[in-house]
């Protein structure tokens, strides 16, 4: 029995080592990634305990098309439905982006049926439209005729408003009549005699952008914009990642003023458009700039579009709605404004194709409107005119002395009806006290108002009845040839 159960107890031994083996590699299985991440932690560690350095430019440019890349990845797997394969273009941009260059953007085209380019805005659906930059030196030829323009029109309003005063202090001596001393000139030292053309020349040292420089540039005003709202959002940032935001900043705000400077030729081609509509050129060139900054910041430069056509809406906007807001003297809203642009350009449409004005109805028809609608809004787009508008060559008389004043007495009917006021008195005298008051209440001589029999018997004393019957004797003594032939030349 001895040795039989020497045997048994051995095997046992034996598998008990076996399967503490096992678990032992089992273990040693689980500790292996524990101890793989703690290397890892450590790497890191290291790392970030080296010395601090500013990022290169090279690195920042490679961070921007890294997410260029992120953007077009997106763009392509939300068009993967429509494209099967990837474009020329979009091959093309992938390899520079692998290179480390900025692929230039695609220029958009319009449809093959010849539709015009839209683009979503604001969730408003606009055409857009390609505007070719003209020459600095046509530009400011261009612009001296519309500055000249306005100036000569200035010229004649003020004109006719100083001679009034030059009339008043014709007879006065100035003290500075009295010197024999010749005048003075004053001279500003960096003045200029002509800032328009200056400003002109000054814009267009800047020279134009191709497709290329404006990716770029558009990528790092995003960036900027991205680092500007974390810094401002994120108080509590590492010292390192701060300094790195506020260089982005400083960056994007560079790329963003470049940007504009070579495209304000753009807003002042724009602005010629609209000279007399009652705002000064200089002004409508300021409200486009506002308009121009406003597109710099919104551009996306993923879409494809040169940046001075998706410019062109946004500075026409802002020219648009300052007309709207400061060229009326009694200012319209602006969907008002929009609704009288679009009768105006559909007025001028059938103009070209009917030969002849077309018809309240016909608009009314075109714009899907009622003709008394046409004719409301044809009114609101009117402008007032001045009663003070000097008139002729010499501007000696004002547009209110043609009106004619509907209320005003002509002399002749005033010296009739003074006269008939006395011959009525003269007659009224012959009646005695109450028959003249009561006659004088009864048609409203007193005070232009007449008064019911009730109200003059109150007065008197009375009944009605009464007073009834005073009138009614009273006119038949009126009605005598001895009182009325009097009164009766005045009914011829």
């Amino acid at each position: 029995m001895a040795g039989t159960s020497a045997p048994k107890k051995g095997a046992k031994a034996t598998k008990k080592a076996v399967v503490k083996k096992a678990v032992a590699k089992k273990v040693a299985a689980k500790k292996a990634p524990a101890k793989k991440v703690a290397a890892k932690k450590t790497a890191v560690k290291k790392i970030s305990k080296g010395p601090h350095r500013f990022p290169t430019k090279a690195e920042l440019e490679a961070l921007k098309l890294a997410r260029l890349a992120e953007e077009q990845a997106k763009a392509a797997k939300k068009a993967a439905g429509r494209k099967l394969f990837p474009t020329k273009a979009e091959l093309e941009a992938r390899r520079l982006a692998a290179q480390g260059i900025s692929a230039p953007a695609a220029p958009a085209k319009a449809d093959k049926a010849g539709k015009p380019m839209t683009l979503k805005i604001d969730g408003e659906e606009v055409v857009l439209e390609e505007v070719e930059l003209e020459d600095v030196e046509t530009l400011i030829e261009e612009v001296k005729e519309i500055i000249e323009e306005e100036k000569e029109s200035e010229i004649r309003v003020v004109n006719v408003a100083e001679e009034s005063t030059n009339e008043a202090n014709a007879f006065t001596i100035k003290d500075s009549e009295e010197d024999d001393a010749p005048a003075q000139t004053v001279l500003t030292a960096g003045a200029t005699a002509d800032p328009v053309k200056d400003y002109l020349k000054l814009i267009g040292r800047v020279p134009l952008l191709n497709a290329e420089l404006e990716v770029k540039l558009s990528l790092e005003v995003e960036a900027g914009l991205f680092a500007e709202e974390k810094l401002a959002h994120d108080k509590k940032m590492d010292k390192k990642l701060k300094r790195e935001y506020e260089q982005l900043v400083l960056i994007g705000r560079r790329a963003k003023n470049h940007l504009l400077e070579a495209n304000l030729r753009l807003v002042v081609s724009l602005a010629k458009r609209y000279t007399g509509r009652g705002m000064l050129f200089l002004d409508l060139i300021q409200e486009g700039n506002l308009g121009l900054i406003r597109a710099v910041e919104k551009f996306d430069y993923t879409k494809g579009y040169k940046f001075s056509t998706y410019a062109t809406w946004w500075i026409r906007q802002a020219i648009t709605r300052a007309m709207a807001d400061q060229a009326r003297t009694i200012r319209i809203p602006v969907h008002m404004v929009e609704v009288i642009n679009k009768l105006a350009r559909v007025q001028r449409q059938m103009l070209q194709d009917l030969g002849r004005e077309p018809t309240p109805e016909e608009l009314a028809k075109e714009l899907d409107m009622t003709p008394e609608k046409v004719v409301e809004v044809q009114k609101y787009g009117r402008e007032p005119i001045s009663l003070h508008t000097p008139l002729g060559e010499e501007g000696d008389s004002e547009f209110g002395d043609l009106i004619e004043d509907s209320e005003a007495i002509e002399p002749g009917e005033h010296v009739l009806f003074t006269t008939l006021q006395t011959e009525l008195h003269q007659v009224l005298d012959t009646l005695s006290e109450r028959e003249k008051g009561v006659i004088m209440m009864r048609i409203g001589l007193s005070d232009g108002q007449a008064k019911t029999l009730d109200e003059i018997g109150k007065v008197y004393g009375v009944t009605r009845e009464r007073i009834r019957q005073i009138e009614s004797k009273t006119m038949s003594k009126l009605r005598h040839p001895s009182r009325s032939q009097k009164l009766r030349d005045y009914l011829e």
